[in-house]
């Protein structure tokens, strides 16, 4: 039987493949409270035009409509790969719990590379994060959709 979080990474690795499907880069996240999945997305800025419809930003939107509330204290969130700056911003700012990432991004990714959001001094909140859940699997989704398009 598989752990929760590997239950929760599952469903954002469903989620990056459906973007991944529809001609978005497939980022996939999952957004748990009290075991109980609240929202799942994947990226959607071709979708809605609009660079900020990362996975992340809209599984942060929908749970908070969902919920009826801006802050998601107590929220964990899934998500495949490493958050970017923009993201990580986000996910301090809804106060989430925990963050667990699958595949690291040494370009683009702003809690274990680049600037490190959470680390900063001025980072108002810091969830707990776990990284590598799901990694292979994550970043072989990413390179067959990058592969395909070259």
């Amino acid at each position: 039987m598989p752990s929760m979080t590997n239950r929760f990474m599952e469903i954002a690795l469903e989620e990056a493949r459906a973007a991944g499907a529809r001609g978005e880069v497939p980022v996939g996240a999952v957004l748990v409270m009290d075991g109980a999945v609240i929202a799942s997305a994947g990226n959607r800025t071709r979708a809605e035009n609009d660079v900020t419809a990362h996975a992340e930003v809209a599984v942060i939107r929908a749970a908070a409509a969902k919920l009826g509330q801006e802050r998601l204290a107590g929220a964990d969130l899934y998500v495949t790969l490493e958050p970017c700056t923009l993201c990580a911003a986000a996910i301090s700012f809804a106060r989430i719990r925990r963050l667990y990432y699958g595949a690291e991004d040494p370009k683009g990714g702003a809690v274990d590379n680049g600037v490190r959001f959470f680390a900063q001094p001025t980072c108002h909140h810091a969830p707990d994060v776990y990284s590598g859940i799901g990694d292979l699997e994550a970043a072989e989704i990413l390179k067959t959709f990058f592969a395909e398009r070259r």
